[in-house]
């Protein structure tokens, strides 16, 4: 994942939440920064989180990560967070405003779908506004899926 082309920013994946576009429709994404300690810093770096069942709250205009899983750093002390701690985001006072309107307004999450070191090494986390998918709109993510698969098989075969 990390840019090598000239001008394509270069980032490393710290983990990735894979269940976020298969349990919602994600309608639009931001950038948002994380408060951490050292010692949690340390410990993605060592690629040890877990966001699957994260999700973002907005409180006092301040929000708020909820569900982040980072393991203690493997070198760590009495310094080491508490692993499940919630965790403030650093966005713009309006995206704060705007994502707040959205989810009282329409219903919608906000959930995280990845983290990862910036071009500066500092710890990013890409959130998504969501609307959550009916059983069939999952079946039918899955049966296009499928087609596309057998469409791409079939292709295949056929310039062979």
């Amino acid at each position: 994942m990390a840019g090598g082309k000239k001008g394509e920013p270069a980032i490393k994946v710290i983990a990735k939440n894979r269940t976020a576009h298969h349990d919602y429709f994600i309608d639009e994404t931001f950038e948002a920064g994380v408060v951490l300690t050292g010692t949690e810093v340390r410990s993605l770096r060592e690629r040890n989180c877990q966001i699957t069942d994260s999700f973002v709250l907005i409180r006092n205009g301040e929000a708020w990560l909820h569900g982040v899983h980072i393991l203690p750093f493997s070198h760590g002390t009495i310094f080491n967070a508490d692993p499940d701690r919630k965790r403030k985001l650093l966005l713009h006072r309006r995206q704060i405003e705007y994502l707040r309107s959205k989810v009282e307004m329409q219903g919608a999450a906000i959930v995280a779908l990845q983290m990862y070191f910036d071009e500066h090494n500092r710890v990013k986390l890409e959130i998504g506004l969501a609307r959550g998918k009916k059983l069939y709109d999952k079946r039918a993510d899955m049966a296009k899926r499928d087609m596309d698969r057998e469409i791409q098989r079939a292709l295949k075969e056929r310039s062979h």
